[in-house]
């Protein structure tokens, strides 16, 4: 297990097995990033021709391990592009990039730019989460982790800096354990498993002196029948797997605000009985990030210690085909007595986050947060990259600065009054679950979901494309699970509890 740690010194005179430091891109050619300076000038004249005797110009993703030859204390310097910029962003990546490129080093010591707060955390979450693997399911694996890595930092020994690195060491672990659970098979993680995990999980974090402990209900479909969640047991109705509603609660002393989050956490989704093609399905084991997202980042808001209450509520259903599925054509009543007739088994999350959103209400919160894979309409509109937010303007705006300061990408949709009269047009019940009506299908969504958040201040986060990546890793995301959502919550948590002190 790799140990991080913070100090302040000299990368040139820092013994490690390697050092990483960050290029830029310039007008007059690639130039050592702050932080490298002590680099460059143990090379003095020598580093200019280097770099360009590598052909090494300071892209994003660009990574070049050289050995010193006693240039500097370390026998192997790595360098890592930033791209033109500087900023969270291309530092976050950039150090995701130098993990994977660094093997068999006991140590290694990461000189990328972090005169802030802001870019220590950068630093160590790019590191930490760019390593990130997922190996459960391997007979054989390679541990080339380094035994340890310490970021370099100006302001090391301030407060307020390593208070950023001891948080960023929080969200990292938390958006990992969340790519853990996306990336297990959906065979080994059913609703009940995921229940399980979830009450370990909180179990866990509960240990530690001094901590307040996050506590965990969990309903079964007995339980699920007496609450008339119809949506929950509807979707998981074709299942031999029963759905559940997991409820945790953080309840620290002195709280400020109080934040509800519910996430999808559809185990697998098949699309029922409006079956998905064979290839639409092979990812479906991730249509419950959503609700790995809102856990995560529960526990990791209480381990931080942050005064905002959070009431959390996750309804976990395997949809899938069986002559008890739920039909085109029927109709559901949900929590809270509202009706929905249902048109699409294959637009199954907006039926289990209704059950949720409705319990969340009557916490009686200051803002309601969901987060789920939701529509495919979201990616087509916004691609795999980016999450799309609809609800409250207020919180809305909230949801993007939070993003931004945690690094993830998200971009605010409306939920225009026409997408809203199509939610109502069912001639048989109170709500129309889906029209067939290609245009605007991810409003839709976010429209119906609006029909039960009882008029609180709430925000939607469509995480469908960003959740899950598929292709080969880049900067600090790795192939599978990605754990978006988790630090853009945090940080709206944490930005929430700042606005009420």
């Amino acid at each position: 297990m790799t140990t991080y740690q913070l100090r302040a010194a000299n990368p040139a005179k820092t013994r490690a097995d390697a050092v990483v430091v960050g290029v830029v891109q310039h007008a007059k050619g690639p130039q050592a990033a702050p932080g490298a300076e002590d680099v460059a000038k143990a090379y003095g004249r020598r580093f200019r021709p280097l770099l360009t005797g590598l052909g090494v110009t300071g892209k994003a993703g660009e990574v070049h391990p050289i050995p010193t030859n006693g240039a500097i204390a370390a026998p192997v310097l790595v360098l890592v592009g930033l791209g033109k910029n500087t900023d969270q962003v291309a530092v976050r990546r950039a150090a995701g990039v130098a993990a994977r490129s660094v093997t068999n080093a006991a140590s290694v010591a990461v000189a990328l730019p972090a005169t802030s707060p802001e870019l220590v955390r950068a630093v160590t979450e790019g590191y930490h989460l760019g390593a990130y693997t997922f190996t459960t399911y391997k007979k054989q694996t390679d541990d080339t982790a380094p035994g340890t890595v310490t970021v370099l930092a100006p302001d090391a020994r301030k407060k307020e800096t390593a208070e950023a690195f001891e948080s960023a060491q929080v969200l990292a672990t938390a958006v990992a354990t969340t790519r853990d659970w996306v990336n297990m098979p959906p065979g080994d993680l059913r609703p009940a498993e995921f229940a399980e995990a979830v009450v370990e999980a909180a179990a866990a974090a509960a240990k530690g002196r001094g901590r307040t402990k996050v506590k965990a209900v969990v309903h079964d479909e007995v339980r699920l029948a007496e609450l008339g969640c119809g949506g929950i047991l509807g979707v998981g109705a074709g299942s031999d797997a029963p759905p559940r509603l997991v409820e945790l609660t953080y309840s620290p002393r002195r709280a400020v605000a109080h934040l509800a989050l519910v996430g999808k956490g559809i185990t697998f989704d098949s699309g029922g009985l409006t079956i998905k093609p064979a290839q639409g399905m092979s990812d479906m084991k991730s249509d419950m990030a959503g609700a790995a997202a809102v856990v995560q980042a529960t526990l990791a808001i209480a381990e931080l210690g942050l005064p905002v209450k959070v009431s959390t509520f996750v309804p976990m259903a395997e949809n899938m085909v069986s002559g008890s599925a739920t039909r085109p054509g029927d109709v559901l009543t949900m929590y809270g007595g509202k009706t929905v007739e249902v048109l699409n088994t294959d637009a199954e999350g907006r039926l289990i986050l209704a059950d949720g959103l409705v319990r969340a209400t009557e916490a009686k919160p200051d803002v309601v947060l969901d987060v789920a894979t939701l529509t495919g309409h979201m990616v087509l509109a916004l691609g795999d990259r980016v999450g799309g937010v609809m609800g409250s303007d207020d919180v809305v705006a909230q949801v993007l600065a939070a993003g931004e300061a945690a690094g993830e990408a998200h971009w605010a949709m409306p939920l225009p009054e026409t997408i809203v009269e199509r939610v109502k047009a069912s001639k048989i019940a109170d709500l129309l679950q889906h029209d067939w009506n290609r245009s605007g299908g991810g409003l839709y969504a976010g429209a119906f979901l609006q029909e039960f958040t009882g008029g609180l201040p709430w925000g939607h986060l469509d995480i469908a494309g960003p959740s899950f990546h598929s292709g080969s890793a880049y900067g600090h995301v790795t192939s599978g699970g990605t754990g978006f959502a988790v630090t853009t919550v945090v940080e709206y948590a944490r930005t929430l509890s700042q606005q009420k002190r």
